[in-house]
């Protein structure tokens, strides 16, 4: 029998909350992190803007609080906005403490970039590379720790006791069954704890600016294993991804817009200003649907970022990813806008978790982006993402090694995967199809703008779809398109779900059957939660 690999906590995940869990937690306890891609290559690494806190001199955690409440649309836990936001400044200098460099002023002082719906300047950033720097920073630490190991390879599952048939010693989670990238063998890992950080389900919609991996498994997973999910409905488009038909997703930083930078149409018009009092520094959800009526009103494919008008110097020096990027595809934004339209962004739901990322099940956490703290409500506000990675990331690991010292993992037996009669697949073109036509119908209904006729057809689609991914699922070995495709349609099934409960427009979620806000109402979560089944069901 092959031996099992064992770890006191399974990280899931490799961006800004995997590796804060897993430095935080390596002091205590012996960690092993899995990534399916490059444990370089996340979400949290394409982050451009910067991380949010109220280190300013002319700012406070109570204005922060404010702008972050105001942001959520009246969704947001207080209590997660005040821990977030309160932790912040201590989160930072842990990152400082690591070897991460903010720019600084002449003076020395923080150079605080300002973005969407902050009345302050406070994104503390490095230059438009911050989560790249961040992680590489992170992952070099990582790397360097002796209680830290790496591995390449995908959650297929979590594995917990009801799932195992073990009904009366509670529920609790053992670990997880991973698929091996190279030889697609599957085998269990046990874990004294599993924290799942894997981001968000960008790659559920057609346009988005995230990362291939970006297909929902944790949420997936947690789901499948019981755990409640939590206002899914509530997805960001961020309303400017550079449109270019060389380029592949390649996000225009809302720090652009804090420097300066004009939305203007075709025709060079500013429309902004007729939206909303802060303009372009208008909470996302406000600049992406402005956008998304001024392509409808003119029937233009794109609008525009114009900072023709800021110093060649300043553009270059401030924006230098940026900047080279468009100067590759011949765009010289020195001297012309840049063309924009929203693409799906950022996950503002997922695991419900409590203030130390418990999911409720025994010995699974959550962090990042595929978990619902509450800090974001029902849209975040530009730049806490990584904030919140930091702090929840921190505060979860310190949570699972009290709890592996409270309750050690007994020695369960831990069943190989079962493959049944599974056979080899033997039309990978049905997978893609399928993967195609979900991206496109959640692209076409579940977009920026919704109504409860769209949001019905796409059930009906969604159905149908996930009966032929269950048999594919049940008839064929895995392979990790089918699996990523399996999360897929449970995220899309919980996005189409919640949207269908909410009947009212609220922050990311507009319903055009429902424009108004609903506070009488709906001003609380959607949750959805099911009992757990066994594998391979």
């Amino acid at each position: 029998m092959t031996e099992i690999d064992s770890t006191d906590v399974l990280v899931i995940g490799s961006g800004i909350a995997g590796l804060t869990v897993a430095l935080e937690a390596a002091d205590h306890a012996d960690v092993l992190i899995l990534a399916k891609a490059e444990a370089s290559e996340s979400a949290s690494s394409r982050a451009q803007g910067g991380v949010a806190a109220a280190v300013g001199p002319d700012d406070s955690t109570e204005q922060h609080v404010r702008d972050t409440l105001d942001a959520g649309a009246g969704l947001c836990r207080h209590d997660a906005v005040e821990t977030c936001v309160s932790e912040g400044p201590e989160a930072i200098r842990w990152l400082e403490s690591h070897g991460l460099v903010f720019c600084r002023g002449e003076d020395g002082a923080p150079d605080l970039g300002q973005e969407g719906g902050h009345r302050r300047r406070r994104i503390l950033h490095v230059k438009d590379m911050t989560g790249q720097e961040l992680v590489r920073i992170l992952l070099a630490r990582a790397r360097a720790h002796p209680r830290i190991r790496f591995r390449r390879g995908m959650a297929v599952d979590l594995i917990t006791r009801l799932r195992l048939g073990l009904h009366r010693e509670g529920d609790r989670c053992l670990g997880a069954y991973v698929m091996d990238m190279d030889s697609r063998a599957i085998r269990p890992i046990r874990a004294g704890v599993t924290i799942l950080a894997t981001g968000g389900v960008g790659k559920a919609y057609l346009y988005t600016t995230n990362t291939d991996a970006a297909t929902g498994d944790g949420v997936a997973m947690a789901w499948r294993a019981g755990a409640a999910i939590s206002n899914m409905e509530f997805y960001q488009f961020h309303p400017t991804a550079l449109y270019h038909p060389l380029s592949g997703p390649f996000l225009i930083s809302e720090a652009v817009r804090g420097e300066g930078g004009r939305l203007v149409s075709r025709g060079g018009d500013r429309f902004m200003p007729r939206v909303h009092p802060m303009a372009e520094l208008a909470p996302r959800d406000v600049v992406a649907r402005a956008i998304d009526g001024e392509l409808k009103r003119t029937g233009a494919p794109c609008v525009y970022v114009d900072i023709s008008h800021l110093s060649g110097t300043f553009i270059e020096e401030r924006f230098p990813k940026i900047f080279a990027h468009c100067r590759e595809l011949g765009l010289d934004i020195r001297r012309e806008p840049i063309p924009v339209v929203p693409a799906a962004h950022y996950q503002c739901g997922g695991i419900r978790t409590d203030l130390n990322g418990w999911t409720g099940l025994d010995g699974l956490y959550a962090a990042g982006e595929n978990a619902c703290t509450g800090l974001h409500g029902a849209n975040r506000l530009a730049s806490n993402s990584l904030l919140e990675g930091l702090v929840f990331g921190r505060r979860a690991a310190r949570d699972a090694v009290q709890y592996i010292l409270d309750r050690p993992l007994p020695e369960h037996h831990l069943p190989p995967w079962n493959t049944g009669f599974a056979r080899d697949p033997d039309e990978a073109v049905v997978v893609s199809q399928s993967w195609h036509e979900l991206r496109r119908f959640m692209w076409n209904y579940l977009g920026l703008v919704r109504s409860d006729l769209r949001i019905h057809r796409a059930l009906r689609r969604l159905m149908t779809l996930r009966e032929e991914i269950r048999a594919d699922y049940w008839s064929f070995i895995l392979t990790p398109e089918l699996v990523e495709l399996r999360n897929l349609a449970d995220n899309a099934t919980l996005i189409l779900e919640m949207a269908s409960m909410r009947k009212e427009s609220r922050g990311l979620h507009h319903n055009v059957d429902y424009p108004d806000r609903d506070d009488a109402h709906w001003q609380h979560d959607t949750i959805l939660q099911r009992k757990p089944r066994p594998y391979r069901g």
